[in-house]
């Protein structure tokens, strides 16, 4: 005699159609994972690419300031620019010396100091 399906559990009866389900999850679950990896891949390329433009810009503008501060740095521009601001050399009278102080004798003290040497002037 031929069995009931009224009779089946419905655990039996829902079985093939939760494996069916639980299936299809599984595979939409993967290709939804696999776009959102391969637009993640994607969007990091472009900001590697975006990165190395900006470090090749920036390495660019350190290679010109580089050569700017050489070229500003040479005695035939400071030459130049003495003449164009009508710079001399300093007179002996405008130049100051100063005198070092011998080191304090006592060890607490560290600090040095320079003094100018007294030229008739009284305190």
């Amino acid at each position: 005699m031929a069995k009931n399906r009224k009779n089946q559990a419905a655990a039996i009866r829902f079985g093939p159609a939760l494996k069916a389900s639980f299936l299809c999850l599984l595979i939409g679950g993967s290709a939804v994972g696999y776009v959102w990896q391969k637009n993640e891949i994607y969007r990091l390329g472009q900001q590697i690419r975006l990165r190395e433009a900006q470090l090749d810009r920036i390495t660019h503008a350190n290679k010109e300031l580089s050569n700017q501060i050489s070229y500003l740095h040479s005695p035939v521009d400071l030459d130049r620019r003495a003449k164009e601001l009508q710079l001399a050399p300093a007179t002996p009278a405008q130049v100051v010396r100063l005198v070092e102080m011998p080191a304090p004798m006592d060890k607490t003290s560290s600090r040095q100091f320079a003094q100018r040497p007294m030229t008739g002037l009284t305190p």
